[in-house]
């Protein structure tokens, strides 16, 4: 992993061409599958964008950490608690030679610990969101924002009522707390016009790229 990483940090690069970053969150089958979202990464790559994805395996830590809350906040067991933090404490011995290089990279940075995503959400929704990605879609819509990447979409099937709530419910007060933020929610369902979808892209990559060129944070 060391080794993978100095050779990407090793890459030349065209600094002359500078692109917006646009983050992808959303409801888990809507960010990850291409035919769930009409193979997105691929739209926003020939519009000119660098795509950032959040972690698969921060999902799987938010799911194990539900325990953790929920006996904290809820009425949940303290065995099922038990067994969450150790299979997050596996999850993230296994991903410790990837953090320790990456944390050594000039051009990449570590991914954060599924606590620090949760510290991320004070003050903006209440942890006991546990339904659907709950509070975890807030957290990685400011993990992006903390990390520069002011430009996100948000996906969401059809009628998601979790992701209406710490999903396109939150994009009004994270571009109140969040100077620059540029955030647009795209439904992805069947009854639902690909063209409509990507004029609505079109316009968030816009906004990105006009601040981008007058250097305001992109």
């Amino acid at each position: 992993i060391k080794q993978i990483t100095a050779d990407f940090d090793n890459i030349q690069l065209d600094e002359t061409e500078e692109k917006p970053r646009i983050g992808i969150v959303g409801e888990i089958l809507a960010k990850y599958h291409p035919t769930a979202n009409n193979h997105l990464e691929k739209v926003l790559y020939e519009e000119g964008a660098e795509v950032v994805m959040p972690d698969l395996m921060d999902f799987f830590m938010y799911m194990a950490y539900d325990d953790v809350i929920s006996y904290k906040m809820l009425a949940g067991k303290w065995l099922d608690k038990f067994k969450s933090e150790i299979s997050i404490k596996l999850m993230e011995f296994y991903r410790r030679p990837m953090r320790k290089a990456l944390l050594n990279s000039k051009r990449f940075s570590a991914p954060r610990t599924i606590e620090q995503i949760a510290a991320l959400t004070k003050g903006h929704v209440s942890l006991g969101n546990l339904a659907g990605e709950g509070w975890f879609l807030t957290g990685e819509m400011l993990k992006l924002l903390a990390d520069g990447v002011n430009n996100i979409i948000c996906l969401q099937p059809f009628g998601c009522l979790p992701n209406h709530i710490t999903g396109k419910g939150m994009i009004r007060e994270l571009i109140r707390s969040h100077k620059g933020a540029n955030i647009v929610a795209i439904d992805c369902d069947a009854g639902v016009s690909e063209v409509n979808q990507l004029n609505r892209i079109k316009l968030m990559l816009s906004v990105a790229k006009e601040r981008l060129k007058n250097d305001v944070t992109a």
